[in-house]
């Protein structure tokens, strides 16, 4: 049985990104006859003796140009060992947001440097917010290897000062692979023109990265998303006292006996029932979506967060959070924003800008503001208690959102208690 791997790319201004997504798209198969065609007509209307694969994901440049910088344009492929759902991040600078967005769910960020041109500070900025995202695998792609002749002391150097960079971050294992996207070399198959590359192409080594950690080994949480009450033409006899809670479990496990704890208010209960959809379960387990009704009659909301009495979480008003500011507008103390941690909405302000990430230094610096891109330490108080967890722990429990109260723009993602670059864990 094929796994699903979750994959964003990264990488400089004119890289080749949208090159090597088009060139895994197209040697993977998975490019529909009628799309191949039109890229081929427009690259002999161009001029072009070969079809500019780039072309590809020229309707995602488009949309971007149209004011789309937040969310992310995906692309689904498989191959007969594994599903890949490609998170297709841009690769200037103001839309590191971007990048922030497909690298919060990502199981693999693939980064890709041009072989001529070596480490940019775009190139320190993806590493670092992979770092900050505990993205589980970091994959280096040396672009362009073509260009520089196929040559082997280009790779080995560049290689090793991105690892270096990457191990600065606490990004121990960074795979390198020399590619070239326009032609092909050790895309999907490896290249005779690097006969000193011993390892495997890119997308053979996609298909063998072991997966992230099982949320499902994690203890049981789900944000309450909503309270299910048939009412008027919708309740028949079974359904007068029904009442169930409807969301996505963030990770565990829940079984029909369990004993659970609602948050924020505390009250214990045990599950009753659990339904999928019009089926009845035993047991649901992350990331599956279902109802659970409770024993007793409990007062739960939107919002509300249902967890395992054997190991409930801390409700706490205020934290310290590593945030990547995505707002155009400085971030500065005593903002008054909301956070949206889970399905909860809360009133927040920023007691104060702890520092800023020093791209090359890789060390936080002192800082009492937040520009656009900026990654830094900023503490937040909530107006009520959420149950955040460390970021370390939970990538789901830990991570919330800062958002504009005017308009509702996302202004920050932010990760609880992460650990910085140069820094060890209390």
């Amino acid at each position: 049985m094929s796994t699903l791997l979750r994959l964003a790319t990264a990488g400089s201004v004119d890289d080749g990104k949208s090159t090597l997504v088009g060139r895994l798209l197209h040697d993977s198969k998975s490019v529909l006859t009628d799309q191949l065609d039109a890229v081929e007509r427009v690259s002999r209307d161009r001029g072009l003796d070969t079809a500019d694969l780039a072309l590809l994901t020229d309707g995602l440049r488009a949309e971007r140009e149209q004011g789309i910088t937040i969310d992310v344009a995906y692309r689904y492929f498989a191959t007969a060992r594994r599903s890949f759902v490609l998170a297709d991040c841009p690769g200037h600078v103001q839309y590191t947001r971007n990048t922030v967005t497909g690298s919060s769910t990502a199981d693999a960020l693939v980064l890709l440097v041009d072989a001529r041109k070596g480490v940019l500070e775009q190139t320190r900025r993806h590493l670092a917010v992979a770092a900050l995202m505990r993205v589980p695998h970091v994959v280096i792609a040396v672009n362009k290897i073509d260009l520089v002749a196929h040559s082997e002391g280009v790779f080995r150097s560049l290689a090793a000062e991105v690892r270096a960079v990457a191990t600065e971050l606490g990004i121990p294992d960074a795979h390198a692979v020399p590619v070239s996207a326009l032609v092909g070399d050790n895309v999907v198959d490896r290249s005779d023109h690097t006969p000193w590359y011993d390892g495997p192409s890119l997308l053979e080594l996609l298909e063998t990265l072991p997966p992230d950690t099982d949320p499902v080994h994690e203890s049981f949480r789900m944000p309450v998303q909503l309270v299910i009450r048939p009412q008027g033409a919708a309740r028949s006899p079974e359904h007068v006292e029904y009442r169930g809670y409807a969301g996505q479990l963030a990770s565990g496990s829940v079984r029909v006996g369990d004993e659970v704890v609602v948050l924020p208010s505390g009250t214990r209960s045990t599950v009753a029932g659990i339904d999928l959809g019009d089926r009845t379960r035993d047991v649901a387990v992350a990331p599956q979506s279902v109802t659970i009704r409770l024993a007793d009659d409990v007062d739960v909301s939107r919002g509300d967060v249902v967890v395992a009495a054997s190991d409930p979480v801390a409700l706490r008003q205020e934290v310290t959070a590593l945030a990547c500011w995505l707002g155009d507008e400085p971030l500065r103390p005593g903002a008054r924003l909301l956070v949206k941690h889970g399905s909860r909405t809360v009133l927040a302000m920023v007691r104060s800008v702890d520092g800023r990430l020093d791209l090359d230094a890789l060390r936080l610096a002192g800082a009492d503001s937040l520009q656009l891109n900026d990654i830094g330490r900023v503490t937040v108080r909530f107006a009520s208690p959420l149950p955040v967890e460390d970021y370390s722990v939970s990538r789901r429990g830990g991570a919330f959102l800062l958002i504009d109260p005017d308009d509702g723009r996302t202004l920050a993602a932010a990760m609880a208690d992460a650990v910085a670059p140069g820094e060890h864990p209390q």
